[in-house]
């Protein structure tokens, strides 16, 4: 029997590990629950800064997945916040490793053309390093928007989106409305050129993008999403058909090298 496609997860750093007083890498059980069901085996990547280590680790793989985690460094997007949003802003304590090393797995997956899906601050981190913008804080810029940060309710939906007709998310799930769960408090602002989006909540915060149909056929697969499906997989079909379909697109793509 063949293996099984491996899907390198960038997982989130946290400040102190239960057991030792270093950084240490986290990642939820529920990515590589949802990974593994629809068929592929995530593997955690290093927290290293070395270009030629995430090179190598992304040729191993064939896709990646960028999770949910602490704030983008604003510095990646904004020449300067107002104090008040400033304060908002939690980075990742590891001085700004996590967002080199995301960075670069963005080059890497476009650079070996592999599957790539973006989680939450994974959906934002893809457009910053395509070269758009975010919103920094919802609630301090968007005067009236919708409380996205639920954090109490974070395994449950809390709201709809719109999705594009004939888009890849709309396809996947077989929806024209998707509801979603929602635990951040930054989005994105301008869109990146390559990218365009295809599904927006109510109040038009950009819930998912994909490539332009110019460039669609870059990668075997791209999505970013803006909610967390890998919480709702075990429940709801629609999220658990956004981890078969990268996974099958995966498959595809490690058929392919072999």
């Amino acid at each position: 029997m063949s293996r099984l496609p491996l899907v390198l997860v960038s997982p989130d750093i946290e400040a102190k590990g239960k057991e030792f007083g270093d950084l240490a890498i986290s990642l939820s059980e529920n990515y590589q629950r949802a990974l593994i069901e629809a068929g592929v085996i995530p593997v955690v990547m290093p927290a290293t800064r070395s270009p030629e280590v995430i090179s190598e680790a992304v040729r191993h793989c064939d896709g990646v997945v960028l999770t949910g985690g602490d704030d983008v460094d604003p510095r990646l997007y904004a020449n300067g916040l107002p104090t008040d949003v400033q304060q908002t802003v939690e980075v990742t304590p590891d001085g700004g490793g996590r967002d080199f090393r995301e960075l670069t797995l963005v080059n890497e997956a476009f650079r070996q053309r592999k599957a790539l899906l973006g989680i939450c601050r994974g959906h934002q981190l893809i457009n910053v390093a395509l070269g758009g913008t975010l919103i920094a804080d919802i609630g301090r810029q968007m005067p009236g928007a919708l409380e996205h940060r639920c954090m109490d309710r974070r395994d449950h939906v809390v709201h709809e989106v719109r999705l594009t007709p004939a888009s890849i998310l709309s396809k996947i799930t077989g929806r024209k409305r998707l509801s979603v769960n929602s635990t951040h408090h930054q989005a994105l602002g301008r869109v990146a050129s390559l990218l365009q989006v295809t599904a927006t909540s109510a109040d038009g915060i950009v819930e998912s993008t994909e490539l332009r149909t110019s460039v669609a056929g870059t990668l075997p697969f791209f999505l970013t999403v803006q909610f967390h499906p890998e919480r709702l997989a075990d429940r709801y079909a629609e999220h658990r058909a956004i981890f078969r379909e990268f996974a099958r697109a995966c498959a595809t793509n490690h058929q392919n090298y072999l």
